[in-house]
């Protein structure tokens, strides 16, 4: 099959799909007589077509997708008034203490906030899936270890942890959000 015809397939499949497309994914469609190196270049070009005009193509953690462009969104938003869910402070800094330095145990998070984590907060986390326990601490009482998922990532239009925006930044915004509620 001609290069142009497999990124012509990719294009429509990855405009269908409702959740981010692996590399995997992709290769299923071609049933595996394509290269990753292919893929990757044909991906590569799809972006580049696509940077001109309102949607982009963009790689997350859990794989390829399009979304629409950021200065757009006030006009999308329209379409779907519903708010977002607001999140209490407790929520946001203890969300922000497994991001950056996960895995970590309810017990680390209350010795770094000084303060009791109420169960509902991390509940809100998990049901979000932004927070999963990925394991258990070898020591008494065996406490579950909590880290972010590929959702988390996902939702946050990143790839990988390494792109978070350093920590002093998320202080800086949760004390200006402190200040202005």
């Amino acid at each position: 099959m001609e290069p142009g015809q497999v990124k012509k397939i990719l294009e429509a499949a990855l405009l269908a799909a409702r959740e981010p497309m692996t590399p995997n994914d992709m290769k299923k469609m071609f049933d595996g007589d394509i290269s990753t190196d292919t893929l990757r270049r044909l991906l590569d070009e799809l972006k580049e077509d696509w940077r001109e005009r309102p949607a982009e193509l963009i790689q997350l953690a859990s794989g390829w997708r399009f979304r629409s462009r950021a200065e757009y969104l006030p006009y999308l938003e329209r379409l779907n008034p519903e708010k977002p869910p607001r999140y209490t402070r407790a929520v946001l800094e203890t969300l922000a203490i497994i991001a950056y330095r996960q895995p970590v145990t309810r017990g680390d998070i209350e010795e770094i906030r000084g303060v009791v984590v109420n169960a509902n907060v991390i509940r809100t986390l998990e049901e979000r899936g932004w927070v999963d326990v990925v394991g258990h601490r070898d020591s008494p009482g065996r406490p579950a270890l909590l880290a972010t998922t590929r959702q988390f990532l996902d939702d946050l239009g990143l790839r990988s942890l390494s792109e978070l925006p350093p920590l002093e930044q998320i202080s800086q915004t949760l004390e200006l959000h402190h200040e202005n509620p």
